[in-house]
């Protein structure tokens, strides 16, 4: 059989410059499925992801957090609130050097794939958009259309490279003529799966580990959307992070006399 080679991109940080997940908190709370405390709580968390990156303390944090808010949900409703509201939301804040990355594995016969923790009503939809060719990400369970609160399987750490190596036998794919991009010291895994991993915005951890071993390092700086000169110049993501602490600031103020009461 001819093996084909692929590319795997991580989403957040790599592919876009914010917390897929979070950014969907301001939908779900007009659709009634998030409250008005736990919005805030994701705003808060949001400049904490952007400012210090995800460890692996914070991302079980944020999993636990995730699943239990999620308990009793409808499936379907969730994933139409998804597709109606991602691509407008996530789209300003897409790195034009990770779209033209794409595009140029595509010309050169690869397979694309974006690889990500976040759940994968998010990620389905941004990798059909994105022209992939398929996803890999977090799996919520559901039982009689309604999630439970638990993981069906959970793309995180080993997990994820485990995953890339069952597609890569289910799909022929080389993975020692194959690449991989993500900015966080927890892909190390999946990075370690194939024979040309990228370290792209790379946490402190993961870009001196990526030098020590000789791998390319690479930083994207050009969110998709630029309208106006005033915006070139400030940045999409200037202004999430702007906004992002806005929120938190709120969040910060609303939740204090409610944590000093308690």
């Amino acid at each position: 059989m001819v093996l084909v080679e692929a590319a795997f991109f991580d989403l957040d940080k790599t592919v876009i410059s914010r917390s897929s997940s979070f950014a969907l908190s301001r939908p779900m709370y007009r659709a009634g499925l998030v409250s008005r405390t736990a919005m805030l709580r994701g705003a808060y968390a949001q400049i904490v992801f952007m400012l210090l990156g995800a460890d692996e303390r914070r991302m079980d944090k944020a999993k636990r957090a995730l699943l239990e808010l999620t308990r009793g949900w409808e499936q379907s409703q969730v994933e139409d609130v998804v597709r109606d509201v991602v691509i407008d939301l996530i789209e300003p804040f897409v790195y034009q050097e990770a779209l033209d990355l794409m595009a140029e594995h595509r010309r050169a016969g690869r397979q694309v794939f974006v690889v990500s923790s976040a759940p994968e009503e998010v990620v389905r939809p941004l990798g059909e958009h994105f022209g992939a060719n398929g996803v890999v990400a977090t799996r919520a369970a559901v039982v009689d259309g309604r999630y439970t609160g638990h993981l069906e399987f959970y793309c995180f750490g080993q997990a994820k490279a485990d995953a890339i190596r069952q597609l890569a036998k289910r799909a022929g794919i080389d993975l020692s003529s194959s690449f991989a991009y993500s900015d966080s010291p927890t892909d190390l895994p999946m990075l370690e799966a194939v024979g040309n991993p990228v370290a792209v915005n790379a946490h402190r951890d993961l870009r001196r580990e990526a030098e020590d071993r000789g791998w390319e390092v690479r930083d994207f700086l050009r969110p998709v959307r630029v309208r106006a000169r005033s915006e070139r110049r400030s940045g999409p993501l200037g202004a999430a992070i702007a906004a992002a602490a806005f929120a938190a600031v709120i969040a910060w103020v609303y939740l204090r006399p409610r944590r000093a009461r308690s």
